[in-house]
């Protein structure tokens, strides 16, 4: 899961706005940032680390032009190194740089078609580097001075034609404009905003209102989008679309203040507390007080506890200045993070039954570091409650949950997975909740919900899961 935002302006420079609309973007990637502008020439700045560690006023101050596109990333592929960091980019033809969000499933195949077939050499192992040598395969044989929009999008339906899984994707051309596309599932979400100095296309609306871009709309699934060097908006339908948003970005990823394909990701969450209330309800437990993990449950915390009548209170103090713990790249980092990152309030949790609301439970290992925590500060009981079905099946579009082995819920029941924890009692959401809830008024939205169901909206098949599962353990070893 990673952050993109691509500008280009009429009239400014675009490095301050591109930025301020990755540090909105953060929540999506810890691992890596970097930003490419072009002007005379393209101008790269990329590294490990957040984007106030890896961006300071030197690097910053030679990062010129009107143009330009950044990202914010974690692992999907391979080791994670350094060098897998984006954007990446060819000077041939024309000079080129790109940058995604999401995960191409064929990833290795392509990369031995072209090294075998075409030549090509990969300098990484991210994913986004083969779908830039096949864009840029077509643009090779255009021998004009100035981009034709029917080009480049000849050269996305390329990529398409081959690349396999769920990508969003943003580039430029150097002095030729701004391009984006997304894959005919739509799983991973892009948005695309305009104003008076000139466009922006991100992962997330929220990047776009703090830059100053007041209305966007989404990106279609399979839709192509060029903004040529006059300014000129160029959109296409390069595949069918059939949308299958992850459902997951509202459970989790997105910000709460971020409009996804149409559905507004608080108010999803308020509903998944109402939803997860009735199961409450249903078990006959009686809390005394409900707490929210921070931050992304504290929406549906909220909605819940309104419904069963009891207080809200705030029982666990979050420092800020820890990462997500669920895009750690270790386990045993996450589970040192827990107590770095949350601190329970003794005073409020002593002698009661506390009923905690968690977005997901993933390995196991944050949520019964917090059980233990909230049995340590003194609670009678520990319920806890969670926003999301059990998690069994292997994401393979983008979300650090590749293997199976990796899930405490792959193989034991509900009651099971509460007793590992260490919780009093383990409430999961229901599937039909979970989707009703995220749906709202949009009764018609389809979802990707591969991690909860096993049903892959790209048709991937059990042996293709045992292959991504062997490519990943075979890198995660290699790693450590």
């Amino acid at each position: 899961m990673c952050g993109i935002l691509g500008l280009f302006y009429k009239d400014r420079v675009v490095i301050p706005n591109l930025v301020e609309g990755l540090l909105a973007l953060q929540h999506r990637g810890q691992d890596s940032a970097g930003i490419l502008t072009s002007d005379l020439t393209l101008h790269l700045k990329k590294g490990d680390g957040l984007v106030t560690q890896v961006f300071n006023e030197k690097n910053l101050a030679r990062l010129i032009g009107s143009l330009g596109i950044g990202h914010v990333r974690y692992p999907t592929v391979g080791p994670g190194s350094g060098e897998d960091a984006q954007p990446f980019y060819l000077n041939y033809p024309y000079g080129i740089a790109m940058a995604h969000n999401g995960n191409v499933t064929n990833y290795f195949r392509l990369r031995t078609e072209l090294r075998q077939q075409e030549h090509r050499q990969l300098t990484s192992f991210c994913d986004v580097e083969p779908l830039l040598h096949i864009f840029a395969s077509v643009l090779e044989r255009s021998k004009t001075k100035q981009i034709k929009p029917e080009t480049v999008f000849r050269a996305i339906k390329n990529v398409l034609r081959r690349a396999r899984g769920a990508y969003s994707v943003i580039g430029l051309i150097h002095q030729q404009g701004l391009f984006a596309f997304r894959d005919p599932k739509g799983i991973r979400p892009l948005v695309i905003a305009r104003n008076d100095h000139g466009y922006a296309v991100a992962s997330e609306s929220v990047a776009l209102d703090i830059i100053g871009f007041q209305e966007s709309e989404d990106v279609k699934p399979g839709e192509a989008i060029f903004v040529d060097r006059q300014h000129r908006l160029h959109r296409y339908q390069v595949a069918r679309a059939d949308l299958h948003i992850c459902i997951f970005e509202f459970v989790y990823f997105a910000r709460p203040d971020s409009v996804i394909d149409g559905i507004e990701v608080y108010e999803a969450r308020l509903r998944l507390g109402e939803k997860l209330a009735d199961e409450i309800q249903h078990r006959g437990l009686k809390p005394d007080m409900v707490i929210a993990v921070p931050d992304t449950a504290r929406p549906a915390a909220s909605a819940l506890a309104r419904q069963l009548g009891l207080e809200l209170r705030e029982g666990l103090i979050k420092n800020r200045y820890i990462a997500r713990t669920f895009i750690m790249p270790r386990t045993a980092n996450r589970a040192l993070s827990v107590r770095q990152k949350l601190n329970p309030v003794r005073s409020q949790i002593k002698g009661k039954d506390v009923l905690l609301v968690d977005d997901s439970i993933v390995r196991g290992t944050t949520s019964r570091e917090i059980v233990q925590m909230i049995r340590d500060a003194g609670a009678r009981r520990v319920f806890l409650a969670i926003t999301a079905p059990p998690l069994r099946f292997p994401c393979v579009y983008g979300i650090d949950m590749m293997t199976r082995g990796e899930f405490i819920a792959k193989d034991r029941t509900e009651e099971e997975v509460g007793k590992i924890i260490g919780a009093d009692a383990l409430i999961y959401q229901t599937y039909p909740g979970l989707i009703s809830a995220v749906r709202g008024k949009e009764t018609r939205r389809r979802f990707c919900t591969a991690c909860f169901i096993g049903k892959y909206p790209t048709g991937i098949t059990r042996k293709d899961l045992r292959l991504l599962e062997a490519e990943r353990e075979y890198w995660t070893k290699k790693a450590s």
